[in-house]
């Protein structure tokens, strides 16, 4: 068994951290989220928030050709991709993005969280995205279904309030009489008729 001798000598000879840096050679990736985290879907028009990632190594430089896997809650407040599957599966561009096209909010109210797994090169990467379903209720959702502004709404009531005030304030002032109320002759009347506002962010 002296023949072994020389083999045991090379193997006990090579360090024992080569197989460890060799692994830690491989370039890390890292998830960084570009859209999508913290959105608010409508339930009601049942659309959502597409949600974009980009891969990057430990450089933070972009990460081409990544497999991304973006995964759904079973069940709950969620949704689902395109055929009502609960996963999606993308291949990173050159700018090292993903995006979770086709993405449909379930009819279930709540927060929920889409996790995503990139891997590249045997090396692998995890991030959760948080989103929110939400059914748009009272005068803003009324608004947003008729496609008139929260903005025109507000400016509809004030010159409806200073109307009224006007009103008020002439039957006070002129005469005291049944007929005080009335709009005296020659007075303009202001009439709104609200048009097809659009839905927006307030400027």
């Amino acid at each position: 068994m002296r023949w072994l001798s020389p083999v045991l000598a090379i193997l006990i000879s090579i360090p024992a951290t080569s197989v460890v840096d060799a692994q830690d050679a491989a370039p890390k990736l890292n998830i960084v989220i570009v859209e999508g985290d913290g959105a608010i879907n409508n339930i009601r028009q049942r659309t959502a928030r597409e949600p974009i990632i980009q891969v990057e190594d430990e450089n933070h430089k972009p990460v081409a050709g990544a497999a991304v896997v973006f995964t759904l809650p079973g069940q709950g407040a969620g949704g689902t991709f395109a055929g009502g599957a609960h996963s999606l599966s993308v291949v990173t561009d050159s700018q090292g993005r993903a995006v979770a096209h086709g993405l449909h909010p379930n009819s279930v109210q709540g927060q929920y969280q889409i996790h995503v797994t990139a891997s590249s090169s045997g090396q692998t990467a995890n991030a959760t995205i948080s989103q929110t379903n939400a059914l748009v209720a009272g005068a803003a959702g009324g608004a947003a279904a008729a496609g008139i502004s929260a903005k025109l709404i507000a400016v509809i009531v004030i010159v409806g309030a200073a109307a009224a005030a006007g009103g008020a304030y002439y039957a006070t002032h002129n005469g005291g009489g049944g007929s005080g109320s009335s709009i005296a002759a020659g007075a303009s009347v202001i009439v709104i008729t609200p048009g097809s506002g659009t839905v927006g962010p307030p400027k």
